[in-house]
């Protein structure tokens, strides 16, 4: 019990520190900024990896995630949202790269050593399995699956991040699920 009440005071300290950190930020304070991003930035490669399939393309969308947020701080109005608008924001220059570029990787494209490498792993076959499930959803889906289960966000948080309505949210989360279910042919539970 008391671990539980040190670790929701720390969070709510962290918590303060942020919002005070995103205000500093929006008032051009850059140290406060980079504090505030370095926080976030491994979460914001996962989710980039997740839509580029590759390390340097995920590092370029984490860069532009950088310079777009630091541009745009000012527009962010509530400062407990900055990790969800940053997600947000990752996501977006996910997919506007995506687009540039007009670029699919399939697996079929990895090198014959690579293939080999993840058969013997058992970790890397998974998380490439896991990769190739994924792409198989619209980007909408995929977003929806990536902030809910790679990122803990609440059905609440994925609908403020990504401007839906939580009904809408709800509806996109179970059809995925059911479409990824049909997929491999096994049960999906759902909390």
């Amino acid at each position: 019990m008391i671990l539980m009440e040190m670790e929701g005071a720390e969070s709510n300290v962290r918590e303060k520190e942020a919002s005070l950190l995103v205000k500093k930020a929006q008032q051009g304070d850059e140290e406060a900024f980079l504090a505030l991003f370095q926080s976030i930035e491994a979460l914001l490669y996962r989710t980039a990896y997740v839509y580029m399939n590759n390390r340097e393309d995920a590092l370029d969308v984490v860069q532009e995630t950088a310079c777009r947020s630091f541009l745009s701080i000012k527009n962010l109005r509530e400062p407990k949202y900055f990790k969800n608008w940053a997600v947000r924001i990752a996501i977006n220059c996910a997919l506007d790269e995506i687009r540039k570029r007009k670029k699919v990787i399939s697996m079929e494209s990895l090198p014959l050593k690579e293939h080999l490498e993840a058969e013997e792993d058992p970790d890397l076959s998974l998380s490439l399995s896991l990769l190739d499930l994924l792409k198989s959803l619209p980007e909408r889906n995929k977003t929806v699956i990536v902030l809910r289960f790679y990122h803990d966000f609440t059905l609440e948080m994925i609908a403020e991040a990504m401007g839906l309505p939580l009904s809408t949210v709800k509806t996109i989360l179970y059809k995925s699920l059911k479409k990824l279910r049909v997929t491999i042919g096994e049960d999906l539970y759902y909390e």
